[in-house]
């Protein structure tokens, strides 16, 4: 996806970028792949990947819900920080926070915060399992995200610790999210959350399955929640 079929896709979902946000986006690109020569951010460094399944991928998101409000967003292990940074841009009223565990990746998102001119960000070096404990961050936010981290069920104790009750924790996921949804039925509803829509799409170009599940936080998440940082994934949630 070269950068003009980028800008028509988004155009085409009413989408209009501004010269200085197609900059920023062009700018997260070059930034990208010069740190990533030096850390490894991404397995895929080719601008038409980067615009297709980074960007692109990350902004489906707001296909399906509204990001227009100045919404407080949590990405849990954004990595190099997708979904919620290209969002970020296209939506700049979004209070945006990351954690991820490892340091280096904090070091590049505040680079890339500060070459990009975004305010309103802040990046948090931290497991998610303690970040969901501390009462500071702890159902604190309008909206949880995470893009291809973790099985659904070790996902909802993840992320469902921080979502506010009322709020809205959204998955995205490729085409291993329908097996994973009944498995994870036990662990969202443990936490809290039920299932409100889920999406299924594929990626233009290159046709693959795509799939975002948006959880409604009806309650509080039980006090035990998280788990120890490293069980969720080692021993998931279930029946």
């Amino acid at each position: 996806m070269n950068k003009q079929t980028f800008l028509q896709a988004l155009q085409d979902q009413g989408i209009e970028l501004s010269e200085k946000q197609e900059k920023q986006f062009h700018d997260y690109f070059e930034a990208l792949v010069e740190w990533n020569e030096k850390m490894n951010l991404t397995a895929i460094t080719d601008e038409e990947g980067v615009y297709l399944k980074h960007f692109y991928d990350s902004l489906t998101a707001a296909f399906y819900l509204d990001f227009n409000e100045p919404l407080s967003i949590c990405d849990v292990g954004a990595g190099a920080g997708f979904p919620s940074l290209p969002l970020k841009i296209v939506f700049p009223q979004l209070k945006v926070t990351i954690v991820d565990s490892l340091k280096k990746r904090i070091t590049f998102l505040n680079h890339l915060a500060t070459t990009l001119e975004l305010d309103d960000v802040a990046f948090y070096h931290d497991r998610a399992e303690n970040f969901g404990k501390n009462q500071q961050f702890r159902e604190q936010y309008d909206m949880v995200t995470a893009r291809a981290v973790a099985r659904l069920s070790v996902l909802s104790e993840l992320c469902l610790p921080l979502t506010k009750v009322g709020g809205k924790f959204v998955a995205m996921k490729g085409a291993s999210f329908k097996e994973e949804l009944e498995d994870a039925a036990f662990a969202t509803n443990l936490l809290g959350a039920e299932l409100e829509k889920h999406y299924t799409f594929q990626l233009p170009e290159e046709d693959s399955e795509r799939n975002i599940g948006i959880y409604h936080k009806r309650r509080k998440t039980p006090k035990k929640y998280p788990r120890k940082a490293g069980l969720p994934n080692k021993s998931p949630l279930t029946q």
